[in-house]
This record gives structure tokens, C-alpha cells and sequence, in this order.
């Protein structure tokens, strides 16, 4: 019973709304801040020990004591070699979220989460949206039953998929994004046009110019501080939360881990986060919800199930 002439997209309208939504979480936790009595610092931060910190800010340091310290930098886009991101037509998730228009044709580099995400955001205001994955499915970690249905819903939604197919260069030539791809089975190369790419291949933890290692803070190979099931450092009064420390890339697990060490800080019991336990959310049209094991490692770990659909 609904009637209609025409439907229409105010761009500047819904990132207006979308900026106010982000400035009313941030003066939210600003007003936490005054609530509980804590001290903010603007600044670059480096570690000089285990118990001083050094803040610059307009290339004034300042040094601050503590007993503990937590490491909650999170993490930030890994891009591709031989890809220059500009934020403006080849970007990531940050610069599509700032896009002045939509764009005709969006490619989207890589099918995890975010890039599935923003995809079909994009793809949902109307443009035309290609995703180029190296792995032979979509969603990596979700199960494959799952990821293989959620897939032809998307298909189903205009979605086109290039999966097997690895980006060898991304170029910018008269406002267009020309790519290099090739296909991993046959090791042929074609070239993709679009007005904007979008590279989505993961995230790595940021910890550029903390001085973990002066410190003697570990990493691992990936980069991620390495903690125990405390989520203590390798020097036992610095923590490290979130996405810098360990998978999943959950905002909810980063916080679940921050109330944990608070509670430790305060001398609290320590109640472990079991890693298996945290549910996980792809917020796309339909929602692609996990918790637990999929069914290939249930096999693999030689437990008895049963399936339901």
C-alpha cells in the first residue's frame, strides 16, 4: 500500500548525519572522562620504561609516571605492494567512508569482512561493485557452507566476484583506477577499470614509535605484542588490549579485554577471556553471525556434531 514517485540520495546529507553520529560518541567518552576523573594527554606517546612515559605534542614532551601501563593503539589498513593509497580513489575503509559521491563502478580488494562491508554499503546507494579475492572463497575463518550461500545472496544483489585472482598493480590514469590482476589458476593478467578501489586486505597492530623494543616489549611475527592469558606483556606491569595484541579484530573483545586489565589494575580477580567464546558480526544485508567452532575444525578436532539448518 505504499506509493511512490521517486526516490532519491542527499550524499552530503548522510555523511553530514554520519559525522554527527561519530562527534556524539567521542564527546560521549570525553564526558566519561570528566565523570571518572581521568586525566587525558593529546600527543604522540613513546615508552622510555617500564614505568615513564614520554608525550609529544607540538614538539613539546612531556613525561608522565605510571605503575601500569596498556598498550591500546589498535591497528590500522595493511596495504599491498605496488599500490599507493590516496584516500581518495584508491582507499580504504577510511576514505570510503568519506566519499564526495557515489562512485560509478567501486572494485573491492579483498572479500573479508570489511571489504564485504563496505561493499555492499556502496553497492546499496547504487553503485556497481567487483571484488577481487586471492583465496577461492569469501570470508576466510567463517564457515564454508555459510560463506558459500552468503555469497550467492550477494551475487544475487548485483555483486560480481573475482575469487582466485590476486591485484599485481593499481594505477590512477585520467580519474580512473586501472588494475593489474591475474588469475592464480591459469596465471593469465587482465586489466579492471573503476572509479574508486578500495583495498581491504587485512589489518597489521599499530605500534610505530611506542619503543617497545628498547623496553624489551615482544612482538610476534605478525607484529602483534605478544600477552599472556592475563594479557600482560613480557614486561609484567604493561598490558596490551585490542586489536595491537591479538585476534580477533572484534571492538567488543578489545573492550571486554580493557574492562579485564582495569579489573586486574584495581586488584581484582582476573577472570580469562576465552578466545573461543567471542561472537562475531559481518554487518552486511543479511547479517553474517558466528560464535564458536566452524564444522571443518570441528572435524579436525575430531568431535561428534550435530548439523542443523
Amino acid at each position: 500500500g505504499i506509493r511512490y514517485k521517486e526516490v532519491s540520495l542527499d550524499l552530503p546529507k548522510l555523511l553530514k548525519k554520519k559525522l554527527g553520529i561519530v562527534d556524539e560518541l567521542t564527546k560521549g567518552i570525553d564526558f566519561l572522562f570528566k565523570k571518572n576523573k581521568v586525566t587525558k594527554y593529546i600527543g604522540a606517546a613513546k615508552i622510555l620504561s617500564p614505568n615513564e612515559i614520554e608525550i609529544m605534542n607540538n614538539e613539546k614532551a612531556e613525561i608522565i609516571n605510571a605503575d601500569k601501563i596498556i598498550i591500546a593503539t589498535g591497528s590500522e589498513s595493511t596495504n599491498l605492494p605496488n599500490i599507493n593509497v590516496d584516500e581518495k580513489k584508491i582507499v580504504t575503509s577510511t576514505g570510503a567512508l568519506e566519499l564526495d559521491k557515489v562512485p560509478e563502478k567501486m572494485i573491492v580488494i579483498g572479500a573479508g569482512i570489511i571489504g564485504l562491508e563496505m561493499g555492499t554499503v556502496w553497492r546499496r546507494l547504487g553503485a556497481e561493485v567487483e571484488v577481487v579475492e586471492f583465496l577461492p572463497r569469501i570470508l576466510p575463518g567463517i564457515d564454508d557452507e555459510i560463506a558459500n550461500n552468503f555469497m550467492k545472496i550477494l551475487q544475487k544483489q548485483g555483486i560480481k566476484f573475482k575469487l582466485s585472482h590476486s591485484v599485481e598493480k593499481a594505477q590512477i590514469i585520467n580519474d580512473k583506477v586501472l588494475l593489474s590482476v591475474k588469475d592464480i589458476n591459469n596465471n593469465t593478467h587482465n586489466e579492471l577499470e573503476a572509479d574508486v578501489a578500495l583495498v581491504s586486505v587485512g589489518r597489521k597492530p599499530y605500534t610505530e614509535g611506542l619503543n617497545l623494543s628498547k623496553v624489551g616489549i615482544q612482538k610476534d611475527s605478525k607484529g602483534r605484542i605478544e600477552v599472556n592469558n592475563k594479557l600482560q606483556t613480557s614486561v609484567s606491569n604493561i598490558y596490551a588490549i585490542g586489536d595491537v595484541a591479538s585476534p580477533p579484530w572484534l571492538a567488543h573483545k578489545a573492550s571486554h579485554e580493557g574492562i579485564s586489565v582495569a579489573e586486574q589494575v584495581a586488584g581484582i580477580k582476573v577472570h580469562p577471556i576465552k578466545k573461543d567464546r567471542i561472537p562475531a558480526c559481518t554487518y552486511c544485508d543479511p547479517e553474517v553471525a558466528s560464535i564458536g567452532l566452524t564444522e571443518k575444525e570441528a572435524i579436525e578436532k575430531g568431535f561428534e556434531f550435530d548439523v542443523g539448518m
